[in-house]
């Protein structure tokens, strides 16, 4: 098919390959949100668990339940989880941007306050070691 001598006897700049072209860019992708009536709601009082492997993040809520209240004696109850969830990071990151736009808007209504920043440790004040 090809004749190396025919190669060897062309200018460099003739042999030289040229670089494929660039992959034209995809297009955006667009989802439709299409509901599902019968997805479940979960009802949570509280995060029971949480924790971040590299790969997921995993979070698990509770309900609390409390015992009946017997005269005379502590006030006891129980957590029970009703639902792990488990998302990629992308979907992680997604979710922390959301409550970010959650908590800025409480502390805007004025339903939370935000914390001030905490104050530096020990006495450096910024200046070089």
């Amino acid at each position: 098919m090809f004749d190396k001598k025919e190669d060897q006897k062309k200018p460099a700049a003739a042999v030289a390959k040229t670089p494929p072209a660039a992959a034209p860019p995809r297009p955006a992708v667009t989802l439709r949100y299409l509901d599902r009536p019968d997805c479940l709601e979960t009802f949570a009082d509280s995060i029971s668990g949480l924790s971040f492997d590299g790969q997921t993040l995993r979070l698990e809520f509770a309900v609390t339940r409390m015992d009946d209240v017997k005269p005379d004696a502590p006030v006891t109850g129980r957590r029970y989880p009703v639902c792990r969830l488990v998302l990629q990071p992308l979907a992680a990151v997604d979710l922390i941007n959301r409550m970010q736009q959650v908590a800025a808007a409480l502390t805007k209504a004025g339903v939370v306050k935000a914390n001030p920043p905490a104050a530096p440790k020990g006495n450096d004040v910024g200046g070089e070691r």
